[in-house]
């Protein structure tokens, strides 16, 4: 007879760290994922037999008190946890979201409220995030992965990034390759040589905090809605734009990382020459002046 209930106990949580570490989870992913277990501990009770109701009850708790995307992530661990103890059949649903309804948001940032927020960067001697914001958007990458723009990756106008577990290259496009050559050689105020290109001043990589709110002071300078600000828009921006101008989802869902590329994966020439026909095409940025 299987067991439809389970407990958590202390150590449970301990292996779970060392379970998501064996799996190669990124650091940020594993304590995310402890963090939110610690949360689901506390609402069930701590050491309380647990089973489909009550896991449905969390689902209905964290519907009522967290965004969709949030409770989603929430639930993203909770799986994965319930996977570690052997009990992936009581793994719970995302919440669906109607497309409608992110339409309706508000909170889509369009093409000229970027390149607003780039001049109002530049205007404000925030020459960093705009290259940030404007190498975001042209390329699509997460802002995790800007960790994986250094001068060398630059010139040769090929990024590789390993993130989440999985490997893939990220072109860029001739009017960004330029504008980041420039900012390295005469614009950036840490002289860079080689190596990081965004970087703290003490050489650390910028992180996902940082950025953020320098795109809010800046957005606030530029007159556009807060809630439209935040480093991940810029990749649903290039995302939609993408879209819009190729109509090819199988091209942009290579761009994005969202498909199951192996490491070995040879990527034709004909595939490469794809992308940046459909990267050049987009032309997200303004034309330098």
């Amino acid at each position: 007879m299987e067991k439809k209930t389970f407990r958590i106990r202390k150590h449970d949580m301990e292996n779970f760290r060392e379970y998501l570490q064996e799996k190669e989870n990124s650091s940020a992913t594993i304590e995310k994922y402890t963090r939110d277990m610690k949360k689901f501990w506390g609402f069930c009770g701590g050491d309380q037999e647990i089973g489909k109701e009550r896991l449905l009850e969390y689902k209905e708790w964290l519907m009522n008190s967290y965004s969709v995307n949030s409770a989603n992530s929430m639930i993203a661990a909770l799986n994965q946890f319930l996977v570690f103890i052997g009990m992936e059949r009581l793994r719970i649903k995302r919440i669906r979201m109607q497309r409608a309804d992110i339409q309706r948001s508000g909170k889509h940032l369009d093409r000229e409220e970027f390149r607003r927020l780039v001049r109002t960067a530049r205007a404000e001697g925030k020459d960093q995030l705009a290259m940030i914001m404007e190498t975001m958007c042209a390329t699509g990458i997460r802002v995790s992965e800007l960790k994986f723009f250094k001068v060398e990756s630059i010139k040769s106008g090929i990024v590789r990034v390993w993130n989440k577990g999985k490997y893939r290259v990220v072109i860029i496009p001739a009017a960004l390759r330029k504008r980041l050559l420039l900012y390295i050689l005469y614009i950036s105020k840490n002289h860079i040589r080689s190596g990081l290109i965004f970087c703290t001043r003490t050489g650390k990589e910028k992180n996902r905090s940082n950025i953020w709110k320098e795109m809010k002071r800046i957005a606030d300078k530029a007159g556009i809605a807060l809630e439209k600000v935040f480093p991940h828009n810029l990749r649903h921006l290039f995302a939609r734009t993408f879209y819009k101008v190729t109509k090819n989802l199988l091209n942009l869902a290579d761009i994005l990382g969202h498909s199951s590329l192996e490491v070995t994966r040879n990527y034709a020439s004909d595939g490469i020459n794809e992308w940046k026909r459909n990267l050049e095409k987009i032309e997200l940025l303004e034309n330098a002046t």
